[in-house]
């Protein structure tokens, strides 16, 4: 599970589509009868899978890249947080240049670029290559990430998008299931004594002839009018980010230096600068990175706060929950990740069952369930680690796992559409982009938490004896912390609006200038 360890969110990833999502595709769109859109649907449907799955791939194998290249404990934080921060940083910007120069060209140029950082990665001689080829991996991911739906917005007419976009979700879901153990077979058979490399080689051939074939057969398409690049906002984003994040990744190495602290506050005050450069964006030229008035919506300013808090306690839990195994228990990657099949599982059937059943019946509070059975799932979680300490089996972790795995399908899928509910339809896009920056900044900001709410926990110099009750200890605290951001989580979800409009009001299907939907929450 990644989140990289996390799963993957089942109903959203990252497909920030543009901007101008909610643009109308352009004429040349190919006709019904051409049977090339479908071979084009199978090329992007595959690029998203690789993404979702290299996402979740990661965090099953972390013990094994710890032990062939002596990686730190930040090193081991920022092999996952860097790409998400990477991810986060250029998603919006990753779309609107796909909207101005071409939405194939784009999406060509970042499967390429996704390939030769997946090469780069498998390659790596040490952890600090790794972590930069993993950068570059999540900078390429978001050129190319925002065009799939984009691409299947201006490919398919109205009347067959419902169905092209429940694939979509079903090519989640299976990644959701699938990455965590096939990052542990590749792990585990150990193929041509390449250990955890496999994990990023596997990328090249399938980057390969996704980028023969879409070239080929995707169709270009560009957004009638286009909003322009904010460079400066995206350097002041990433800034800030970089100022918060990266003396919490290294602060328990470093023991909480000076320059850490003043690096932490000044991130407030770049945020102030961003927030003050985005107000002279909108009126100097109307495109700013960020449409600030999206957050007089109460239900969006919720939502947001709600998709950034989720983001933060699933990259904690989804990274402190793989070293609790393999280096707590000291179980094999193999079994580390057939036990979270059934968390997989159980997020992908009640993702699907909260939208279509539950979601249009009570609204909100199928959200507010979620958050409830997640810490009800924690707190078993911890009474059963707690009780059974080193001698848990796999099996007495699947009742909590499953009652989690509940919970954060109920909220995944209905989440976005619940956020966007009460948003205006002209900037339905901008906030559909805005939602996958802000779930994927929440995930950096969670595993670079992991420094002070697991690794603090931990002791230095242990004896070899002591490492795993250690291991297990940080974990149980871990857990507690989850659980309090969910409880949170569960407060703000009381701003969500009661019930979406569409299903307040009965209305039909998208019309065919409807934003694109987001992928679910479930990538960490």
């Amino acid at each position: 599970m990644s989140s990289s360890a996390a799963l993957p969110n089942p109903a959203a990833n990252s497909a920030p589509a543009s901007a101008s999502a909610s643009a109308p595709a352009p004429a040349s769109a190919p006709a019904p009868a051409d049977r090339r859109r479908w071979f084009a649907l199978a090329i992007v449907m595959t690029a998203a899978f690789m993404d979702l799955v290299d996402v979740t791939i990661v965090n099953i194998a972390i013990p094994s890249i710890t032990r062939d290249t002596g990686a730190s404990v930040s090193a081991i934080q920022w092999i996952t947080a860097g790409y998400a921060l990477a991810f986060a940083a250029g998603l919006i910007t990753g779309g609107r240049l796909g909207d101005i120069y071409g939405r194939k060209r784009l999406f060509l140029i970042g499967i390429a670029g996704f390939t030769v950082a997946s090469a780069l990665c498998g390659l790596a001689p040490n952890s600090d290559v790794l972590v930069a080829a993993r950068i570059l991996q999540g900078a390429t991911a978001a050129l190319m990430v925002p065009q799939v739906l984009s691409i299947v917005h201006a490919t398919f007419p109205a009347h067959e998008r419902g169905k092209v976009f429940g694939l979509f979700g079903a090519v989640v879901g299976l990644g959701a299931v699938s990455g965590p153990l096939l990052g542990a077979l590749l792990t585990e058979w150990n193929l041509f004594g390449l250990e955890w490399r496999p994990i990023f080689l596997i990328n090249l051939p399938v980057g390969i002839a996704g980028l023969i074939l879409g070239a080929k057969f995707i169709t270009e398409s560009k957004a009638p009018r286009a909003m322009r690049l904010d460079l400066v906002g995206v350097g002041l984003v990433t800034l800030a980010m970089l100022m918060l994040i990266y003396p919490l990744t290294r602060g328990h190495e470093l023991d909480w230096p000076l320059w850490g602290h003043f690096s932490m506050v000044g991130s407030l005050f770049v945020f102030a600068v961003l927030v003050r450069h985005q107000r002279q964006k909108a009126v100097i030229d109307g495109s700013p990175l960020i449409e600030l008035s999206l957050f007089r919506v109460k239900s969006f300013a919720a939502g947001i706060a709600v998709q950034l808090t989720f983001g933060v306690g699933l990259g904690i839990f989804f990274l402190v929950w793989t070293l609790y195994m393999q280096m707590g228990l000291g179980w094999s990657v193999l079994r580390a990740g057939t036990t979270g099949i059934p968390f997989s599982v159980a997020v992908s059937v009640a993702a699907g069952i909260s939208v279509q059943k539950l979601v249009p019946r009570f609204g909100r509070k199928v959200l507010q369930a979620g958050a409830l059975l997640m810490v009800a799932g924690l707190l078993t979680y911890l009474w059963e680690a707690e009780h059974y300490g080193m001698a848990i089996t796999s099996w007495q972790m699947a009742v909590p796992l499953v009652v989690m795995g509940v919970g954060m399908g109920l909220i995944v899928a209905p989440l976005t559409d619940a956020i966007l509910s009460e948003v205006p339809k002209e900037h339905a896009g901008s906030a559909s982009g805005l939602i996958n920056t802000v779930q994927q900044m929440g995930t950096a900001l969670g595993l670079g938490l992991v420094s002070v709410v697991f690794f603090g926990a931990i002791g230095d110099r242990l004896a070899p004896q002591e490492i795993g009750p250690a291991f297990v200890d940080a974990f149980q605290q871990s857990l507690w912390w989850v659980a309090g951001v969910l409880s949170v989580i569960f407060l703000l979800m009381f701003a969500l609006p009661a019930r979406p409009k569409a299903h307040v009001e009965g209305e039909a299907a998208a019309p065919d200038d409807a934003p694109l939907p987001t992928e679910p929450v479930l990538k960490v």
